[in-house]
């Protein structure tokens, strides 16, 4: 290889926050389950991807991985161009489930693995000052500023989430990991949080993964949308977003959305075997009938 393809190869490598290279992953137990298999996937800086499949096609499974919460079987993982063996600093993850601690007000909810750092003393009095106006700043962002004195208890399940993604947000990491994060609002909530969630995007300017069922939702946020297929897990397609980068709500009712939306909806019901079990079903309902 010469120095310039080399230079050439540093460069694609510094320009993906996230490089996968040939993952796989098996559930050991009574009998070994191959939850993924050969997954290849770079996500660049600042990039919005979002995961969709049927169940059991381990999108959930290479999100903890990202995370570092499962060990990968095989294969290669880099963020930032680092080998991914645990959890980091620059990755933090949001849950379906806010897992807020209820005890703390919302402020306090957000600052909390500062205010760990700082009784360890691994902050300095700069710090902890600069972690407070983070905080307020995150809170104006999710526009919770009245509610910083709120406990959990006192919030709707949107206001909720928005407290666990400025918590995840703390920390400035530059990967964002979201598992099914607005799947137990309501259809208009969500909708807030759609817009909530891009907003943020372009402020923060982090690199966000986003684990969806909802085919709508993951076109609306993603800027490209990795298809999934189970038995084993595999990257099976993956669609570039053909919408503008600031979205607006009425964009579902676009042809180029529908159409989307209709070809990913066939797609994983071709790879789950949805469409042969619905035949199947339709025979069956054929022959009872007769």
């Amino acid at each position: 290889m010469g120095a310039s393809q080399g230079l050439n190869m540093n460069k694609v490598h510094m320009m993906n926050k996230v490089q996968i290279r040939h993952l796989g992953k098996v559930f050991d137990g009574g009998k070994p389950v191959t939850a993924l298999e050969n997954i290849n996937l770079d996500i660049r800086d600042n990039e919005f991807v979002t995961l969709v499949g049927a169940s059991g096609c381990g999108k959930s499974t290479l999100l903890r991985i990202l995370g570092g919460l499962e060990y990968r079987s095989s294969g290669e993982l880099d963020s930032n161009g680092q080998p991914v063996n645990g959890p980091g600093a620059d990755r933090a993850m949001v849950f379906q489930h806010y897992s807020l601690y209820p005890w703390l007000t919302v402020m306090e909810n957000i600052k909390f693995s500062r205010k760990l750092r700082a009784k360890r003393g691994d902050m300095s009095s700069a710090d902890v000052e600069a972690a407070s106006g983070r905080a307020d700043a995150l809170l104006r962002l999710i526009g919770l500023s009245s509610a910083a004195h709120a406990y959990p208890n006192q919030l709707s399940g949107g206001m909720q989430q928005r407290v666990a993604i400025a918590r995840a947000l703390m920390s400035r990491p530059a990967i964002l990991l979201m598992d099914e994060p607005f799947g137990a609002l309501d259809a208009q909530t969500r909708e807030v949080m759609h817009d909530l969630i891009l907003h943020v995007h372009r402020i923060e300017k982090t690199t966000i993964v986003f684990v969806t069922h909802d085919v709508e939702e993951a076109i609306y946020l993603g800027q490209r949308v990795v298809l999934m297929a189970p038995r084993p897990g595999r990257i099976d397609t993956i669609y570039d977003v053909p919408l503008p980068a600031r979205r607006e709500q009425d964009m579902k009712h676009a042809p180029e959305f529908l159409a989307m939306k209709k070809q990913i909806l066939a797609r994983i019901r071709d790879t789950s075997g949805m469409a042969t079990d619905g035949d199947l079903l339709e025979r069956l309902n054929l022959q009872a009938a007769a």
